[in-house]
Parts: C-alpha cells; sequence; structure tokens
C-alpha cells in the first residue's frame, strides 16, 4: 500500500486526502493548526457564530461528488439556495437587490440599471458557453501535460476563443457591453473572488460571473464551515489519520524521489506528497535543494483582506445574507492594493451575515457581520495604524449608508488582517490566492499540480492550477488523483 503524507488540510488537501485513499493509498494529514479547514473555519464570540474565511458558495455539486464518490448518503451535506445573489449600495444612494437565475437577473438589471434585457441575457448565455467550453479541459484537468492538449474537447474550448474577451481587461469587456457604469461594476467585482483587478486580469475571469447569476450561490446549512466538516468526516470514514498541531519541516527527497517529511516531531517514510501549503512557502520552506520556479513564484501575489468580525444587536431585518458597499471610486481602489499602499478614504466593503439564514449564528435579535475590504500584502506597511483607521471608516461609511450609528451596535468583535493571513494560513506576505490573475496568460503562470523534477510531489489548492476559491480547490484535487493515477499507474 502506496503511504501519502499531505502537508495542509485546507479544502483541496482534505479533499485529495479522500481522492487518494479512494485509490487505495494508506494516507495521513498534517496540519499546524489545530483545526482541520484552513481558511474554511469557524469562531465563536461569546454567542455569535462565524465562518472565518470565504463566504460564497458556488457548485456544490462538486461537494455532492466527494460523497458519491465515498459511497456515503447525500443527505451528510445539506445546503440551500439563496434566492437573492446579493444586495448592492452605490455610493449614490440606490440599492439593488440581485436575484439568483438568469432571467431575474436580466429583469433586475434592466429596472435597476436600465439594461437591454436582450444584450443582457445574451451575455450571461455566452458566460454560461465559455464557463461549460472552458471547465472540463482547463479547470478540471492540467495545462501542464501533454497528452490533455490532446483531446477533442480542447479544441471544442479553442473554437471558442474569439468569446473569452482574453485581449480586454475585465472591466473593458464589461464596459464595452453594459451603458450603466454601474453594470460593469456590479460584474467588476468578480475579479476580487480570486483576488485580482477588474482593470488588469482579462475578460476570460467574467465567467466567474456565470457561477454568480446564471447559477447562484448557496449556504452550506451550519455555515460554511459545514464545508470542511463532512470533507474531514469523508476522510475519518476512509481511514484517513489526521495529526494536528504537528508542523511539516522539510520534504525529504533523493534521486528525484520523494523520500518522506520530517515534521516537528518525527520522520514520516512516504512515496508520495500532497501539498497543500501556499506553492511559495513549499518551496521556500520545505524544499531544501530544489530548483525553485522562479519565472512562477515572483509573479505579482492576489490581494490580501482585513476583516471585521462584529457580534451586532439587530438592525437591518431587511439585508441579504451577501452585502456590497461599493466605493465612488473602484479603479483608484484597485491600483491602491496592487501597489501595496495603504487606503483609507473610501474602501468598497462587504458584508456576509449568516444569521440571514442560520438563526443559530446569532441570538435572537441580533446578527453576526462579516465585515470585508479588500487590502495589500504586507511589504511592511504599519497595519496596526492601518486596521485601526480602516475600521473607522468603515463604521462612518456604514452608518452614513445605513443611517445609524453602527458603533453603538457592536457587542464582540475580532479582526483578521494580512499579517496574521500569513502567520495562520501560510499565506506568503498575506496574500490569499498565492499569485494574482492580472495578465492575459497568468492562468498558464499557475504552478502546476505536480513537481517536474521530484517524482511523488503534488500541489492543491488556491495557490496552484486552476486558481483560487473553493470550487478551484476541490478541482485541484481532482487533477492530483489523475496525475497520481498517470504517474503511478493505479
Amino acid at each position: 500500500m502506496m503511504k501519502v503524507a499531505v502537508i495542509g488540510s485546507g479544502v483541496g488537501g482534505l479533499a485529495s486526502a479522500i481522492r487518494l485513499a479512494k485509490l487505495g493509498c494508506k494516507v495521513s494529514v498534517f496540519e499546524a493548526n489545530e483545526f482541520v479547514g484552513g481558511k474554511v473555519n469557524e469562531q465563536w464570540l461569546g454567542k455569535y457564530r462565524f465562518d472565518m474565511g470565504p463566504s460564497v458558495f458556488t457548485e456544490p455539486a462538486l461537494i455532492d461528488e466527494l460523497i458519491e464518490l465515498c459511497g456515503k448518503d447525500l443527505r451528510m451535506f445539506s445546503y440551500r439556495r439563496l434566492e437573492e445573489s446579493c444586495r448592492y449600495f452605490f455610493d449614490d444612494g440606490q440599492q439593488v437587490i440581485v436575484p439568483a437565475g438568469l432571467e431575474q437577473t436580466v429583469v433586475c438589471f434592466d429596472k435597476a440599471f436600465g439594461e437591454d434585457p436582450k444584450r443582457t441575457r445574451r451575455f450571461l448565455k455566452r458566460l454560461s458557453k465559455n464557463y461549460h467550453a472552458l471547465s472540463p479541459v482547463f479547470i478540471q484537468a492540467s495545462l501542464h501535460r501533454l497528452k490533455q492538449w490532446l483531446n477533442k474537447g480542447v479544441f471544442r474550448a479553442l473554437a471558442r476563443l474569439p468569446y473569452y474577451g482574453m485581449i480586454r481587461t475585465m472591466s473593458a469587456v464589461n464596459q464595452g457591453r453594459f451603458k450603466n457604469p454601474k453594470t460593469a461594476q456590479v460584474f467588476n467585482r468578480m475579479a476580487t473572488y480570486n483576488g485580482s483587478s477588474p482593470y488588469r486580469t482579462p475578460g476570460l475571469l467574467n465567467i466567474i460571473s456565470h457561477l454568480e447569476f446564471n447559477d447562484g450561490p448557496a449556504m452550506p446549512i451550519g455555515g460554511m464551515v459545514q464545508i470542511s466538516k463532512t470533507l474531514h468526516q469523508l476522510c475519518l470514514d476512509l481511514g484517513v489519520e489526521f495529526h494536528l498541531s504537528e508542523r511539516v519541516e522539510e520534504i525529504l527527497h533523493a534521486n528525484n524521489k520523494v523520500q518522506g517529511i520530517r515534521t516537528s516531531q518525527k520522520v514520516v517514510d512516504c512515496e508520495i506528497v500532497v501539498s497543500n501549503m501556499d506553492v511559495h512557502f513549499t518551496y521556500e520552506r520545505l524544499l531544501n535543494g530544489m530548483h525553485e520556479p522562479k519565472k512562477i513564484l515572483e509573479q505579482e501575489k492576489s490581494s490580501s483582506a482585513i476583516v471585521f468580525y462584529w457580534g451586532m444587536k439587530a438592525v437591518f431585518t431587511e439585508l441579504g445574507v451577501h452585502n456590497i458597499f461599493f466605493a465612488k471610486d473602484y479603479e483608484a481602489e484597485f491600483e491602491s492594493i496592487f501597489q501595496t499602499k495603504t487606503r483609507y478614504e473610501d474602501p468598497t466593503i462587504y458584508v456576509h451575515i449568516t444569521s440571514k439564514v442560520e438563526k443559530g449564528d446569532a441570538p435572537d435579535g441580533s446578527e453576526n457581520w462579516f465585515v470585508m475590504v479588500n487590502a495589500p500584502i504586507n511589504v511592511g506597511q504599519d497595519w496596526d495604524e492601518f486596521v485601526s483607521e480602516t475600521r473607522r471608516t468603515c463604521i462612518a461609511k456604514l452608518s452614513k449608508s445605513l443611517q445609524i450609528d453602527l458603533e453603538s451596535y457592536i457587542e464582540e468583535e475580532a479582526q483578521n488582517e494580512p499579517r496574521k493571513i500569513e502567520s495562520v494560513y501560510f499565506g506568503k506576505q498575506g496574500s490569499i490566492y498565492g499569485n494574482s490573475s492580472n495578465s492575459a496568460f497568468s492562468a498558464f503562470y499557475r504552478h502546476p499540480n505536480f513537481s517536474k523534477s521530484l517524482k511523488g510531489l503534488y500541489f492543491a489548492g488556491v495557490t496552484v492550477h486552476p486558481g483560487g476559491g473553493i470550487p478551484l480547490a476541490l478541482n485541484s484535487a481532482k487533477i492530483v488523483e489523475r496525475c497520481v493515477r498517470e504517474d503511478f499507474k493505479r
């Protein structure tokens, strides 16, 4: 029986452990923290429960796929489809509720923004076709193995090349499509789902909007943390061993093959290592003497974030689960982020309130607010001052927009910021998704899911192919499984 060591228990690591255990491997997961799930974990502040990381859940079928792979009842993971995609608050006072579903979105954009329904419908259908053409060959499979380029699906995907918007930025595509700048801004925000700028990333990334508007978001019953809890349970049912609070310090190798790992407690022999750690830190901290792929690792990093977790006295019975308070100058905001500048005046604020659908997440008459602001990576800024000023700015902006004294409603509070993201979740410089997608060919420059120089070493998670977000992390595990099958004839 082949032995596998998985480094890190984020979604990509857990999914990899499940898939390799199903191949008949003996799998052990090593996690530096005392909890599993990586960023998909939870924290209680008094009587308030918070999901600490991702707040948007799409493509739940990928979780169902893993459950079915393990022969379990799909009811072990339950979720509800949300009727609303998001609520948007603009600087001129306009508030727009965007429902989930293609036709509902078309009607909304017509009424709220004056967009031509035919043009909106045509664009959303184009994004759907783009997504379904690309997903099987570029999202669910490796870009870095020749045989992947020799199937009919690739040619079908390439046939749609004129429709992807590769030579224009996301913002340029959206501004050219819609007459109202607010509509373009709504589509542009999807770049934040992988930590990129809509003014730099290619129009191809508009396919994210297909999941948001055509399919619509979902919410796991019990919160986002149920994703990692479900995957953890599947691992346990398959006999996967977990070693929590045990940091991996080195990947051992000889003669261009993996030999095992050295942890803070012991040496473990194994033939396969899957690193769910940030790929930059995997090379810098764990692979002594290995040649680094500098061209990949030296690319621009994705954005980071400042997050405030506020247990609030209930105020807004009309607020939805997802709420976005846009900055007036959206482009200037992103330029500040990717020039790693601190900015205070007018950030876009993302408010996520799970207690709108999970009543147990807050006491009666209260709400749990996850308040996030996109931020630059850590390059030595004065983060204590930056976080403090950002907090004041957020409270002032929200108070003005909602016409209340927000500060007086906060009962519990915690914070997260780039330094903590780096120290707790091992994202280099606080980057959430590794490299950004701020170039036309960034998808081809993400690190592959396997090592080209060390047999038995694989990579999963948001910092490698196919990219950031829960669905892509789950797909990275699918690619790892396929690579292992090919390499070890499983």
